[in-house]
């Protein structure tokens, strides 16, 4: 399996992001190799796929974490033998990093990838961990995506972010404007609670003791969903924090993975007939 050493270099990691790294890559050891494919040129353009042994029709797609500037498909690997265990295929997802590819370079990516993806399964979901999950969300509330794609619609069944991001600048909580979002953007723009146009279903999780700002904006978000009567969970997962939130995610018998079987069990019969709301 690759690892952060195999590709060009990236930002440097902070003492937790080494140590999430260090864990998600041992991790990761334990799954199959993987079907990798490239969407794109760059080597960041790629995702992996795993085929479940009594496949349900559906796939689970995940875009890692990193801050938007650091991480690789390979992360996400460890979570590949509880998903496909529970009846569903998984991918994991690569794109372009910051502060190299700026907004919207690593988000038009995830959505390349998904217009891949789409032709691999009849019923498709996104998630993501934290800078992962808020591109899962943007994909997830907004059309233009797929417009730009030639799709008549979202090709997505439902939305499962863990510990995502969903608002920058005033209210959001962050002291700084993220890097990944450059010179150019608004904050608004990159917020997917500020602008829901498609109504895909969502499950959100979080850890009990993840970032405060970050369960903030879960409860915005799940609120927002709510009000323009979008199907929406919210899963809190007890104890745990921003990153063993992630770890958790690939554990066989554990809260997500139950939650997360029963919501893609009943979303996925929406995929030929439009979403269930």
């Amino acid at each position: 399996m690759m690892t952060l050493r195999d590709y060009p270099p990236q930002e440097p990691l902070s003492p937790a992001g080494q140590a999430y790294d260090g864990h998600v890559t041992a991790l990761g050891t334990d799954a199959a190799a993987g079907e990798d494919l490239a969407y794109g040129s760059d080597p960041y353009q790629r995702v992996l796929i795993y085929r479940s042994p009594r496949p349900s029709g559906a796939m689970l797609a995940f875009i890692h974490g990193g801050g938007w500037t650091n991480g690789c498909k390979e992360w996400m690997a460890f979570m590949a033998p509880a998903v496909t265990g529970a009846g569903f295929d998984f991918a994991s997802i690569g794109y372009r990093l910051a502060p190299t590819h700026v907004f919207p370079a690593g988000v038009e990516d995830c959505a390349d990838a998904v217009a891949l993806l789409r032709g691999q399964t009849d019923a498709l979901f996104l998630g993501g961990h934290s800078a992962g999950g808020h591109y899962a969300a943007l994909l997830a509330t907004r059309d233009g995506w797929w417009r730009r794609r030639g799709l008549a619609a979202n090709p997505l069944s439902g939305c499962l972010p863990v510990s995502g991001v969903y608002r920058f600048g005033e209210g959001s909580g962050l002291s700084n404007r993220p890097r990944f979002l450059g010179e150019g953007p608004t904050e608004a723009e990159a917020s997917p609670v500020l602008d829901i146009i498609d109504r895909t279903p969502f499950l959100i999780a979080h850890g009990e003791r993840d970032f405060p700002h970050l369960i903030a904006q879960a409860a915005e978000m799940a609120a927002a969903l709510q009000a323009k009567d979008i199907a929406v969970e919210r899963l809190v997962l007890p104890g745990l924090d921003h990153f063993t939130a992630s770890y958790h995610c690939g554990e066989t018998k554990g809260a997500w993975l139950d939650r997360a079987t029963a919501f893609i069990t009943r979303h996925k019969r929406s995929s030929s007939t439009g979403r269930i709301q």
